[in-house]
């Protein structure tokens, strides 16, 4: 089955870098269109950014713009977040999905599959 486990999350303070990946298994990950979410306390799951298959496509949220940079490794089938500057509102549990959909879609309903989730505290 498919199977999507993420890692690189922790606790930082504000200004500092991680990196989240997420290693995919079960599916071919070179035809899924990949996402990374993200969940606050107390708030809707959002869109952070999203890679087309063949990795030439990005999209990503207004408010990580310019700070978080989304890439993926098709021969390692792993998929990356790098996140630059983080801000105390960036605090959440950050997931990664899997779309069969070709295009990227900011609509969570559209990825078929999940990982747990990593989280991720930025403190001031």
């Amino acid at each position: 089955q498919v199977q999507l486990d993420e890692s690189g999350g922790g606790l930082v303070q504000a200004g500092d870098s991680l990196r989240l990946s997420c290693a995919a298994s079960g599916l071919t990950f070179s035809t899924y269109a990949m996402g990374w979410f993200r969940q606050a306390p107390g708030k809707e799951r959002e869109f952070v950014a999203g890679i087309s298959p063949n990795g030439v496509t990005t999209k990503k949220a207004d408010s990580v713009k310019g700070r978080f940079t989304i890439s993926r490794d098709n021969a390692k089938n792993t998929l990356y977040l790098q996140m630059n500057s983080l801000k105390p509102e960036d605090t959440a549990v950050y997931y990664c999905a899997a779309s069969s959909l070709w295009s990227i879609s900011l609509d969570s309903k559209r990825y078929n599959n999940w990982g747990q989730g990593t989280q991720v505290t930025v403190s001031s």
